[in-house]
């Protein structure tokens, strides 16, 4: 069993193996019971007609010594044994021996010769060493049995008339299994040998190498798996590699934070900072890089509960006009301060099915990002309108622009414009991920225009109710 068990090639070869012999065989089997079978009904056929035959010369009354030396001449013509008997106690001494040691015709079947029916026998006998087959003919005149026609002919062992036949039977047979299982083999090594390659491809990625590929010989089942499992592979690839860059930024993001709050901290902690002004710059820099961290975890705890299909919603109908009217008031200070001119237009008849709280939040990550990029003097503008995908929210600014090839990689982790810039007023670059991710499982859309120097264009799109 244990040769059996490592090998999907092997139990496939000798499966076929066994049902290549066994179909041989089997086919040998019936072969010859159907040739015997053919041979004996001829044989029995053929005797039945030729006494039938000579008994149709009987025209009645005692036999005549004329039809019996017709009868005797036909004989020794015929390779059937041919007797013209008065009654049947004669059979033996023209028989020599009974049948299978018993009387050669039994009173039943000397009945049935006395109703004019002929009657066959078939036996053994061992003065021939073979089977023999026996055929009764009743000369009857007027219900009288007058005679007995009775023919008989050893069968020839089949083993005889079949051993020229077997032998090529034989010899046909052990080619035709050699070439089986030679071509057999081959055609099972060709269809396992992707699964080998995958069986050892899978050892691989499971050893941390994805970028193991199988390579794809064929359109079949056998096929479809491989190219299913390079497209696994591939995603485990491309999974893995994410996984690595945000773990390596992940540990950036929160590197630099530390670094500052354990320098500002240790100054305060040591004295060498004594100027009061100078201890409050510190601790507002401190708080600073700690609210940073905090934004920065609570985006990277978002992101994992919407990848998770872990983030809960709670739906209803509601006026998205309402919503960004009084979303809009807790930036009157930061614009007031920075000069910023807000132009809001708002269709108040929309009405969209969502999660106030979430929409609130699409709103707020792309309102920061347009009052953090926007000059003092600038503007940003916010419209609400009615649109053929639902409602469109647009919000517009004359910041600094966004490069075209950065464009496509906004909604990255991490990725940011300007790095530097984008931490001192604190950014976390997961902002537009959790904005695209959160429109989407709204059900809406999400497009970004921008031109350097001009500004930006954010575009959302909500299905209404």
């Amino acid at each position: 069993m244990k040769f059996l068990a490592d090998s999907l090639l092997k139990k496939l070869w000798l499966t076929i193996t066994f049902s290549v012999i066994i179909t041989i065989v089997v086919s040998f089997v019936f072969s010859y019971l159907f040739y015997e079978k053919l041979y004996v009904d001829r044989i029995a056929e053929d005797l039945y007609q030729e006494g039938e035959q000579l008994a149709n010369d009987y025209k009645g009354g005692p036999v005549s010594s004329e039809l019996k030396k017709n009868i005797q001449w036909y004989n020794e013509k015929s390779s059937t044994e041919i007797f013209l008997i008065k009654n049947h106690s004669e059979l033996n001494d023209c028989f020599l021996f009974e049948i299978n040691k018993e009387p050669v015709i039994t009173q039943s079947q000397l009945d049935e010769l006395l109703k004019g029916n002929a009657v066959s026998v078939n036996g053994f006998k061992e003065y021939f060493n073979r089977e023999v087959i026996a055929v009764f003919f009743p000369l009857l005149d007027q219900g009288s049995l007058e005679g007995i026609l009775f023919l008989y002919i050893p069968l020839a062992k089949i083993s005889e008339l079949t051993r020229e036949f077997s032998y090529l039977w034989m010899f046909g047979g052990i080619t035709f299994i050699a070439l089986a299982l030679f071509f057999g083999y081959m055609m099972i090594d060709r269809l396992t040998r992707p699964l080998v390659n995958m069986k050892n491809a899978a050892k691989k990625v499971s050893q941390g190498d994805y970028s193991t590929r199988v390579k794809i010989q064929s359109n079949d089942e056998v096929g479809q798996l491989a190219a299913a499992f390079n497209q696994m592979s591939a995603s485990i690839q491309q999974e893995d590699t994410r996984k690595r860059d945000f773990l390596a930024d992940v540990s950036h993001e929160l590197r630099t934070p530390i670094s500052y709050i354990k320098g500002y901290s240790e100054g305060l902690a040591s004295g060498i900072v004594k100027d009061h002004t100078e201890q409050q710059k510190y601790l507002k820099l401190i708080n600073r890089e700690a609210t940073r961290m905090v934004k920065l975890v609570s985006d990277l705890l978002d992101l994992s509960k919407l990848d998770a299909g872990q983030y809960s919603f709670e739906k209803h109908p509601f006026p998205l006009a309402q919503l960004i009217e009084d979303f809009v008031q807790k930036y009157a200070q930061e614009l007031t301060e920075k000069q910023i001119t807000l132009y809001t237009n708002l269709n108040p008849d929309i009405i969209i099915h969502a999660d106030d709280g979430r929409v609130e939040q699409i709103l707020q990550n792309i309102m920061d990002n347009a009052v953090r990029y926007t000059d003092p003097g600038g503007e940003i503008s916010i419209t609400l309108k009615k649109h053929h995908f639902g409602a469109l929210v647009e919000i517009s600014d004359t910041g600094i622009g966004i490069p075209p090839e950065d464009l496509s990689k906004l909604t990255e982790r991490f990725y940011r414009v300007d790095k530097g810039r984008a931490r001192r007023n604190g950014g976390t670059g997961l902002g537009l991920s959790i904005v695209e991710k959160l429109v989407r499982l709204h059900g809406g859309m999400f497009e970004i225009k921008s031109e350097i120097g001009k500004g930006t264009n954010v575009r959302i799109f909500f299905p209404v109710v």
